[in-house]
């Protein structure tokens, strides 16, 4: 491969490859358990932080939907609530999917083979479960 690729393109393809052997997201094309605690090739540090303070946020969100529960209010500022809610639950998952792309997808394309094409099946099966 190397032969016919300059080095700035083979090295992080070669990166890409020495970190598939530890790579718990599936990328690897070792298939683990649901629920295994399978981990991400890489985290964007800054991308970690929104989303926890996003997530926290959230958290904050839904104490306020109980209380307004518990206090019998309006129906229909509930709802407005967790329409809220729901959409800043929409902006995490849209970062952890920029995050999966860069990073796992990336990987598991380079690598190619049944790697890749697990990787697009699972694209694929993010994409509509997670478009509703």
């Amino acid at each position: 491969m190397s032969e016919t690729m300059p080095p700035s393109v083979t090295e992080p393809l070669s990166t890409a490859l020495a970190d598939q052997s530890s790579c718990g997201c599936g990328a690897a094309g070792v298939e683990l358990a649901e629920g295994s605690g399978r981990r991400a090739v890489a985290v964007d540090p800054e991308s970690k932080a929104r989303n926890r303070t996003r997530l926290r946020r959230i958290e904050g969100q839904i104490r306020g939907l109980q209380q307004m529960v518990e206090d019998d209010r309006y129906c229909a500022d509930i709802l407005t609530q967790i329409a809220s809610a729901h959409e800043a639950l929409r902006a995490v998952g849209r970062e952890l999917m920029r995050n999966h792309l860069k990073h796992c997808a990336t990987a598991a394309i380079a690598v190619g083979g049944e790697t890749r094409d697990a990787m697009y099946d699972e694209l694929v099966d993010m994409m509509y479960k997670h478009s509703r």
